[in-house]
């Protein structure tokens, strides 16, 4: 009969060789995480994860994410060993294995549920999209927060619903990349002790060994963060890595982070060159070499020996049905005791609005004077987080700028109790730190909170691989961006944004909303919260934009639609089209006054998002902007980029191709023409030009005809 230790090396040595196999196969990948840290995911998943392979969703299960992505093979390995079920967009259950062993088999390859790194939505039981290193603790650290957020928030006394506890394996890049150390630092603060990283330290990278760039003492630097440390000094020992989770789970004053010595590719010692392990398939002979290491058939692949599924169902398996099922029978008597709770927890894992979310949203009178963006906003965003108890977020220490503080009585700050707040506080407080900030917001989305996360426009550049994974999850996060172009003035270049917009549309799946005025903002923000799949970025000033007056001009509402005629010519049959977006759209409508005051007929269309109004129907977009309507002027304080989808080839686009400047708004606009004289002259140009080609055309086809005429 075999013992727990000969059972304990067969199934870790199983998940080795499958992903030795599975990157084999496919020419391509990673192995030597996958058989350097085998021991370290069996031991944590199968002694300590609290987790149901029958229910991916159970909201609360213990987190598991691989932040080194490229190790995925082991996590999908570690999935299908497990029996861990699928589960489809909308979280109901399937049944079918999340990760079959044809899956294995065909990693890497088109269809298969194993993708080169891990997606989320993809693959059933990951947790988050990894890849680009750094990111998946960062998120680690959102989803540390979101449980301590729900736990102040839902606990009651009798009702522990939410403790459970975050784990994310790293390595030498992810400890590298700066955004884990922004993560870090801010999770000390905090005091997260939910939280539990685990730094496999094998000393190699791509271009070979740490010490060439990487000699830093990591322990001392986590120390200095208020980080709880223990060492493990060989990933085989299978008792060390016990008493280091067990000393994770005593620790309740701050989060753990556990250095796990091992050795890249162990278990092929022939293999001189191991940053090739990491980086590349073992090759056949290592391939055999490894498996006779490991007591393994050199000649099987894809093998499971037996018992080593039942083992895993055994302890991971049954240990997460039984908490599984006790916390179901724990809610169930929770939810007759304080149903309206229950009620905002099933709202909130459905991503459904309470009633009435958008029952107290302001309107905003005509005034000449009108508000900046930024402060209409920050009304809006109290009004309804007043409404949506989960809608909860913060600034990267910008939020007195970019109005995004959350001011009603119960709102609160988020903080570890003892530092001038507490954890069901819904106003967080990230410091100068952008790129942890935006990747912390993922990890409260993927908890199933409702997050926004703000700073000035110019400083996405220090964000975009946390933006661009928003994106790449179809997380409806939302991110608030102010001070978006160069009418902010006197910072100068260093602080106006100009390509940044143009960027931000070319991202698949952002939804860029830049409105015109108070009332456009009140319309992003119903078209934000009823976003379930996306993340949004509004974007917004701040200078003071003229509150439109809607008697006059068209309604906000049509904002949904991604742009609309905000004002025509009287008869609907404009001689020019004037295209904006944001602040530029009140200046379009003054030269639309002008124009009119001197017989010509003008359109001005607002387009505060280009992604909604491309996804209207092909008959709406050609009411809005006319194909026979050739004479085009598109108006935005930042790169001309991408406005002749808009404005086509011969029309003319009023933007900038140069970096701004410092100076007082209105000399900025000025110094580069943003004023309704030039806007006009623009427009009677282009309206000068067509006519001409217009007139052109009819004399050429009517000479052509008279040709054709003689000739017959």
């Amino acid at each position: 009969m075999i013992d727990q230790a000969q059972l304990d090396r067969l199934c870790i040595n199983t998940i080795r060789t499958l992903s030795i196999d599975a990157i084999q196969k496919a020419h391509s990948g990673h192995p030597g995480t996958p058989m350097g840290a085998a021991p370290t995911v069996y031991c944590l998943w199968q002694r300590f994860l609290r987790y149901d392979p029958e229910d991916v969703n159970w909201a609360n299960r213990d987190r598991f994410v691989l932040s080194n992505g490229h190790a995925s093979a082991m996590l999908y390995s570690l999935l299908y060993l497990s029996g861990v079920k699928a589960m489809n967009p909308t979280y109901e259950q399937v049944g079918r294995p999340a990760v079959t062993l044809d899956d294995l088999k065909n990693f890497r390859q088109a269809g298969s549920r194993c993708p080169g790194h891990p997606e989320y939505g993809w693959t059933s039981g990951v947790e988050a999209t990894t890849g680009p290193l750094g990111q998946g603790v960062a998120m680690s650290v959102g989803m540390a927060i979101a449980e301590r957020w729900l736990a102040a928030t839902y606990n009651r006394p009798g009702y522990d619903l939410f403790n459970y506890n975050v784990y994310a394996l790293c390595g030498d890049g992810c400890m590298m990349e700066g955004i884990s150390s922004e993560a870090a630092s801010l999770a000390g603060h905090l005091k997260l002790s939910n939280l539990c990283w685990i730094y496999d330290d094998n000393h190699v990278t791509i271009e070979g060994p740490t010490s060439i760039t990487f000699t830093e003492d990591v322990a001392a630097r986590f120390l200095g963060y208020g980080w709880k440390v223990t060492h493990v000094s060989d990933a085989n020992d299978l008792d060390m890595l016990v008493r280091a989770y067990e000393t994770f789970l005593n620790t309740h004053d701050c989060p753990t982070l556990i250095i796990v010595e091992s050795h890249i590719g162990y278990g092929a010692p022939h293999k001189q060159d191991t940053s090739t392990a990491h980086g590349e398939p073992l090759g056949p002979e290592e391939v055999r070499l490894a498996k006779e290491f490991y007591s393994w058939d050199p000649d099987t692949q894809f093998y499971v020996p037996d018992g080593v599924q039942a083992h895993f169902e055994e302890q991971l398996g049954r240990r997460g049905a039984s908490l599984h099922s006790a916390w179901d029978d724990l809610f169930a008597a929770y939810r007759k005791q304080y149903p309206d709770l229950a009620d905002q927890i099933d709202h909130m894992q459905r991503r459904d609005l309470p009633e009435g979310w958008d029952s107290a949203l302001p309107t905003f009178p005509a005034d000449a004077k009108g508000m900046a963006s930024r402060e209409s906003s920050g009304k809006v965003l109290n009004a309804v987080a007043e409404k949506v108890p989960w809608l909860l977020g913060g600034a990267a220490d910008l939020s007195p700028s970019t109005k995004t503080h959350l001011g009603f009585k119960f709102a609160g700050e988020f903080q570890a109790p003892g530092q001038d707040g507490e954890y069901r506080g819904r106003n967080f407080h990230f410091g100068v730190r952008e790129h942890a900030m935006c990747a912390i917001v993922n990890g409260l989305g993927l908890s199933k909170l409702r997050p926004y996360g703000s700073s000035f426009f110019i400083f996405t550049d220090y964000c975009r691989g946390a933006l661009r994974l928003s994106a790449l999850m179809e997380l409806p996060v939302v991110y608030i961006w102010s001070h978006d172009s160069i009418s902010m003035g006197e910072d100068g270049p260093t602080h106006q944004p100009i390509e940044q917009l143009a960027s931000f549309r070319a991202m698949p799946g952002m939804i860029v909303l830049r409105p015109a005025d108070a009332n456009e903002v009140v319309e992003a923000w119903r078209v934000i919260m009823r976003v379930k799949d996306r993340p949004v970025s509004l974007v917004l000033t701040r200078q003071a934009l003229a509150t439109l007056d809607r008697m006059k001009y068209a309604s906000a509402c049509h904002v949904s639609r991604g742009a609309y005629v905000l004002a025509d010519a009287l008869d609907g049959r404009p001689d020019v089209l004037l295209l904006a977006t944001g602040s530029e759209v009140s200046l379009c409508v003054r030269a639309y006054e002008q124009l009119k005051s001197e017989g010509i007929k003008a359109r001005v269309i607002s387009m505060p998002s280009w992604e909604l109004f491309e996804s209207q129907s092909q008959e709406y977009r050609d009411s809005v902007i006319p194909p026979k309507i050739a004479a085009r002027v598109a108006v935005e304080e930042a790169s001309t980029f991408g406005w002749e989808r808009y404005a086509g080839l011969q029309g003319t686009v009023l933007g900038l191709n140069t970096f701004g400047l410092s100076a007082p708004m209105k000399v900025v606009a000025q110094h580069f023409g943003f004023e309704p004289e030039h806007v006009v002259a623009a427009a009677e140009e282009q309206i000068a030009r067509h006519a001409l080609k217009k007139r052109a055309r009819r004399t050429n086809s009517e000479g052509s005809g008279r040709r054709r005429r003689v000739r017959v």
